[in-house]
């Protein structure tokens, strides 16, 4: 079920879906900032009621994570729904929705625009179990309330492409990338993040030709967990809830790292592990996002080639964990040329 655009003017709910740092003092600079910057785009932001609790409150209380993202829903007057931030227990709000019929109903019932990334990657995963397309994306506190005087330009292109129509359909990489903040504090307000120029653009490390699939995918690390048999919570969890789709045949992936910045050994374990549970099994192409840094920029690509070999890859696309970011339809049709370098959305994102 794809959800109606966003239009000026419109409420969009602000959730924390895992960590509940938007509710602590030391980011209130950044929550005043983000307000500002979506209300200049036009849009309303409402904070849901257990949204700016606190991140002691939300890890111990992940019921009213999930009664913010059905009452988000149930919400007439809400359009869309974007993410506070990640973290790193978005599972332990499943539950709370595949168990509750009145919520998957009321999800079901009323699809909306819905956009984060990273640990929210599990939030997609749940939503498209519930038959919607979704959106990895920004997210208010690491987008929104960029501390430079300006969004990064990149970023606020692309979100400003769906809230305006402007019917971009290409995906272009960016001319530039940046380095990831050391200080968030008051003190960095207004201060621009070290800029690097983009000197490798979209890389193709496997395969060639043209492929055409709906995109499916989100942070590795997280989807790395869902097999993960050391994490015997999280295995609990994930076996009693399946929120993978049976097979992704016939998908273009799209997968990039987090922010913990996953060793070589690490990365190539991750990629071994979803090889083995046949998740690449049937892909027409996979997209890897920009590792955050460039942090092991090359070695990745190393692994990624000596893996991956029979798949169609292309690396380096701005999206997830390195800044700046686009956003990745859930469920879209793309068409990826290998040999030019080229991501082409051919199919409406919005009813």
């Amino acid at each position: 079920m794809k959800p109606n655009q966003l239009r000026v003017g419109d409420h969009v709910a602000i959730v924390s879906l895992s960590s509940g740092v938007l509710g602590e003092k030391f980011v209130a600079h950044e929550l005043e900032l983000g307000i500002k910057r979506l209300e200049e785009m036009g849009l309303v932001p409402v904070f849901m009621p257990n949204s700016q609790k606190g991140i002691d409150y939300l890890s111990k209380n992940p019921k009213a994570r999930a009664e913010d993202l059905v009452a988000a829903f149930e919400n007439k007057h809400i359009k869309g729904i974007i993410c506070a931030i990640g973290g790193n227990d978005a599972y332990k709000v499943i539950p709370f929705i595949l168990d509750d019929k009145k919520a998957v109903e009321t999800i079901k019932n009323n699809p909306k625009f819905f956009m984060g990334f990273s640990d929210s990657t599990i939030d997609h995963l749940l939503l498209n179990k519930l038959g919607l397309n979704t959106f990895y994306g920004p997210a208010f506190l690491t987008d929104f309330a960029e501390l430079d005087t300006e969004m990064l330009p990149y970023t606020k292109f692309w979100f400003l492409n769906l809230l305006l129509n402007l019917n971009h359909t290409k995906l272009t990489p960016s001319d530039v990338w940046y380095k990831e903040r050391t200080d968030f504090s008051m003190s960095a307000l207004g201060t621009p993040r070290q800029m690097q120029f983009e000197e490798r653009k979209y890389m193709c490390l496997c395969g060639k030709g043209e492929e055409e699939g709906e995109l499916f995918g989100g942070c590795l690390d997280v989807i790395y967990s869902i097999f993960d048999k050391e994490d015997k919570e999280k295995q609990k969890v994930f076996a009693k809830y399946d929120i993978l789709p049976k097979t992704n045949k016939d998908k273009i992936l799209f997968l990039e790292t987090s922010d913990s910045k996953p060793t070589p050994a690490v990365f190539e374990k991750m990629l071994k592990t979803l090889k083995e549970n046949k998740f690449f099994d049937g892909v027409k192409g996979v997209l890897f996002g920009k590792p955050q840094d460039e942090k092991y920029f090359d070695d990745y690509a190393k692994i990624i080639k000596q893996e991956l070999a029979e798949y169609n890859v292309l690396y380096n696309v701005n999206f997830g964990h390195a800044l700046p970011r686009c956003i990745m339809p859930y469920n879209i049709k793309t068409k990826v040329n290998f040999d030019n370098k080229t991501i082409e959305f051919v199919e409406k994102m919005f009813e």
